[in-house]
């Protein structure tokens, strides 16, 4: 439902920033109109704050951020994308962004500092409270893209003897809660993790009944330096909403909930299909020098292997020279099969990431694409071998073309499997380098053929 001020319609019906609001928004700030800015976006979400901070060209989100100081939201820092939190980050005083650390949760705050410089962050973090600085610097010492660095460190956890009242009690008396929970952790004296209970169980439950006696024991937990992406497979395969996170001790050091995890499995759904078309970890807020420098590597590795390919045209130019036909049908050849064989890698990769392709099922999967190419192959062979056949008058460079077609198509499929499984067991991610090689097999295998076969049966 679209939210409205007075005379502006903040959102569309799809949740998307209004190019009238945002224009109101860079009217005010470049008028450094505070009071009217205080006003367009007093009902604001933070999701949606972030949002329009992203939007704002550069010169007018500096001034918006210069404007608003210590009134802004900080919430809508850690909904940011990193290039534009960085940028936005460098435009506040120290003195705010640790404010703003202050107020948010121990992975939001985390997510604020991981990337500053070590000057920068030291300076930052001499601004707050010993215990809040001890507990940052705890997690910011964990490996990138760890439980460690997506956990929050307030959670609450009673002792197994406890009564279900008492522990009521203690969450109603108790003023240093999590804003949001929703399961209590039970603990020996040692902290090391016994059971856990959910909040509606406890509720349900009779006041005289012992904690113990309720408690889900050997609960589902993740090592704190477990990988994010392994973390994001246990709440899915588990249907978690939280989980616990414990040291090599096995004590409880934190908890990870379901609203982080969504925010993992969209960051490497994007990474993974950044990395298949070459972009890497590029984002719409890089500018123009770091976005060529992300490309460029990949551009140069298909620059390699197209000169390959054109390597082995050149071994055919006598047959090319004799038959014009030939050069204007081999580009369909190399396109189907490298249109099939990216369609059999994009399911591969995927199918790696989510652990569906595993290598039990791997040699039957590999056999369903093999055939799947075959099938594609004789369709596409009989389709083009007839439109050859009619374009050019002849018979023989229709069935030229039609077993060129069924051999590639096979060979993409095959290719599209085998390339992502391999690169998986060579521990290289298969969503970087597939791409490349796939096309490159597909573009080798399609032209050889075709042109072999010509060259054997049309001379």
């Amino acid at each position: 439902m679209a939210v409205n001020t007075p005379e502006i319609t903040i959102a569309d019906e799809d949740g998307t920033i209004t190019p009238e609001f945002i224009q109101a928004v860079s009217q005010a700030a470049a008028a450094h109109d505070k009071e009217q800015l205080d006003s367009l976006i007093a009902k604001l979400h933070e999701a949606d704050l972030a949002d329009l901070i992203e939007l704002l060209a550069p010169g007018v989100r500096r001034d918006f951020i210069s404007m608003l100081g210590e009134d802004l939201n900080f919430s809508a820092l850690s909904e940011l994308d990193e290039a534009v939190r960085d940028d936005v980050l460098d435009m506040l005083p120290n003195e705010v962004v640790a404010e703003a650390v202050r107020e948010l949760d121990s992975d939001d705050a985390v997510y604020l500092l991981e990337d500053l410089d070590e000057a920068e962050k030291s300076d930052i973090l001499g601004h707050l409270p010993a215990a809040d600085r001890a507990t940052l610097e705890r997690s910011l010492d964990y490996p990138e893209d760890s439980a460690g660095r997506m956990m929050q460190v307030d959670f609450i956890s009673v002792p197994g003897f406890w009564s279900v009242g008492q522990t009521i009690d203690f969450l109603r008396q108790s003023k240093d809660l999590p804003d949001s929970f929703q399961d209590i952790f039970v603990v020996d004296p040692a902290n090391h993790l016994l059971g856990k209970i959910a909040l509606d169980r406890i509720l349900r439950t009779q006041r005289d009944i012992s904690i113990r006696d309720i408690m889900e024991a050997n609960p589902i937990t993740v090592a704190v330096d477990l990988d994010q992406e392994e973390v994001a497979h246990i709440f899915e395969r588990y249907n978690l909403i939280s989980v616990a996170v414990t040291d090599q001790f096995d004590r409880l050091v934190g908890v990870i909930t379901i609203d982080d995890v969504v925010d993992v499995i969209h960051e490497e759904a994007s990474e993974d299909i950044h990395r298949l078309g070459g972009v890497g970890d590029e984002s719409l807020a890089d500018s123009v020098f770091s976005t060529v420098g992300g490309r460029l590597t990949w551009l140069l590795i298909n620059l390699a292997t197209a000169i390959l390919a054109s390597m082995v045209i050149a071994l055919f130019d006598a047959t090319i020279e004799q038959l014009v036909a030939l050069a204007v049908l081999m580009p369909i050849v190399a396109s189907m099969g490298g249109n099939a064989g990216t369609q059999t890698m994009t399911v591969a990769v995927r199918s790696i990431a989510t652990r569906d392709l595993v290598p039990v099922n791997a040699f039957r999967i590999i056999t369903r694409e093999v055939l799947v190419g075959l099938i594609n192959g004789c369709i596409f062979a009989i389709i083009m071998g007839v439109v050859a056949y009619f374009w050019f008058g002849s018979l023989t460079l229709g069935l030229v073309i039609a077993a060129a077609m069924t051999v590639n198509m096979i060979v993409a499929g095959l290719s599209g499997i085998v390339i992502p499984i391999m690169l998986d067991r060579l521990d290289i991610d298969p969503a970087i380098a597939s791409s490349v090689f796939v096309t490159t097999v597909t573009d080798v295998v399609g032209f050889f053929s075709f042109l072999g076969l010509a060259a054997w049966w049309l001379t």
